[in-house]
């Protein structure tokens, strides 16, 4: 049916490629690009066999726009998932721009400099998208991704209006390491140290890195303690989802993560201003990202479940409701089926199924868009149908 260009190759890229190859039917032809090539070459060796999807790779440098124009011209394809990082969505979306396709990615625009992330970059290609008839699919992930198809499913069939959210990720997995990070060091460690802020009454309230913890108790997992981060969605859902009065987001960490995290932070290892080091300048965070272990190779030794989801309440008929949507997902069995940890399972397989919606014509409409500004049906029975089925609670404990 299409062919699609994937950009990058770590561990989501795997996972995302994985299920593309599973999906013969609708990815008929894949690139998959990255910087090093040799790490297209392993997945294309490994996987072409497998599947009936023709496979090809190449090398490029997506901080490079020029590169990436040649490349997407070269290869033609129906769309590009940019599973690269989210410093580089900017030059991917301009060559997606340039050469008239449709751009997917998992994660919003930060940049590289400053521990900040919003969606005024990507949101600021509206019109220019609107006039070359293309569209950008923005937060095809899980978080962004999935927990906003939750919102506008739950919104669609079982509400009028939706007053509260509260988005829960929850990673009760073990990899036996005193410390390391299910994604991109880098960018994780980014996100868990910056200031925490949720939505509430129309506008941004900020709080401290780690001021606000709850414990909860997670269906197939139990409680685990959580942390109130910013996160990208909060900002889109505050926009398309009606009604909205809070919206906050909770991730689960443990007390050896913390503890390990704080350390470092304290001995500036966290730190994104480069230092001169034997007269070379260096960035810490990148330098310990390169000596922490690769998130792509923690499957292996991963046991236990991650579940992510949302809590609702607003209101049906006049009458308050509430609602929890989500996900539980079994680290061994991901990796069981495509040598991926669940963080990266997670996030790979809403990949494959945004950029399904796109190259069959689903979800089609020229511009820039968040996911749950399109209809949310086919994208949930995709979940159902490509590994994370979901389910409902009408009567959830709730976050004070």
């Amino acid at each position: 049916m299409g062919k699609l260009l994937i950009i990058g190759c770590g561990g989501v890229a795997s996972v995302a490629i994985h299920k593309c190859c599973q999906n013969s039917e609708v990815f008929e032809e894949l690139c998959i690009a990255s910087r090093t090539v040799e790490k297209c070459n392993a997945l294309k060796n490994k996987l072409e066999s497998k599947t009936k999807t023709k496979i090809t790779t190449a090398q490029v440098d997506a901080n490079n726009t020029e590169e990436l124009i040649k490349l997407i011209n070269n290869v033609k394809p129906d769309a590009v998932l940019n599973l690269a990082l989210p410093y580089q969505d900017l030059t991917i979306m301009e060559a997606c721009l340039a050469t008239g396709v449709h751009y997917i990615d998992t994660a919003n625009y930060e940049p590289e400099d400053t521990a900040k992330f919003e969606y005024k970059w990507q949101w600021a290609y509206r019109e220019r998208f609107e006039k070359a008839g293309i569209t950008a699919l923005l937060g095809s992930g899980f978080d962004p991704g999935v927990t906003s198809v939750f919102s506008a499913y739950a919104l669609k069939h079982y509400f009028d209006e939706i007053n509260y959210i509260d988005i829960l990720d929850c990673n009760a997995g073990d990899h036996g390491y005193p410390f390391a990070t299910n994604f991109n060091p880098e960018i994780n460690i980014r996100e868990v140290s910056a200031k925490g802020s949720y939505w509430e009454n129309g506008r941004w309230v900020e709080t401290e890195p780690m001021e606000i913890k709850r414990v909860y108790n997670f269906p197939e997992i139990g409680e685990k303690d959580m942390y109130l981060l910013h996160h990208e969605e909060i900002e889109s859902l505050a926009l398309n989802i009606p009604g909205i009065k809070r919206i906050r987001f909770f991730m689960t960490f443990g007390q050896s993560y913390l503890t390990h995290l704080k350390c470092l932070e304290n001995v500036g290892m966290t730190s994104i201003k480069p230092i001169m080091y034997e007269g070379k300048e260096i960035v810490p965070l990148q330098f310990l990202k390169a000596v922490l272990p690769d998130p792509s190779s923690l499957g292996a030794r991963t046991k236990g479940k991650t579940n992510i989801g949302c809590i609702f309440i607003g209101k049906k008929d006049g009458k308050e409701k509430k609602l929890y949507i989500y996900n539980t997902c079994d680290h061994e069995e991901c990796y069981k089926e495509v040598g991926s940890q669940a963080v990266a399972y997670t996030t790979g397989v809403p990949a494959m199924i945004g950029a399904m919606m796109i190259i069959k014509g689903i979800w089609k409409k020229p511009g820039v868009y968040n996911i749950e500004e399109f209809n949310p049906d086919p994208f949930m029975e995709a979940l159902n149908k490509w590994g994370l089925p979901w389910k409902i609670n009408e009567n959830p404990e709730l976050v004070d």
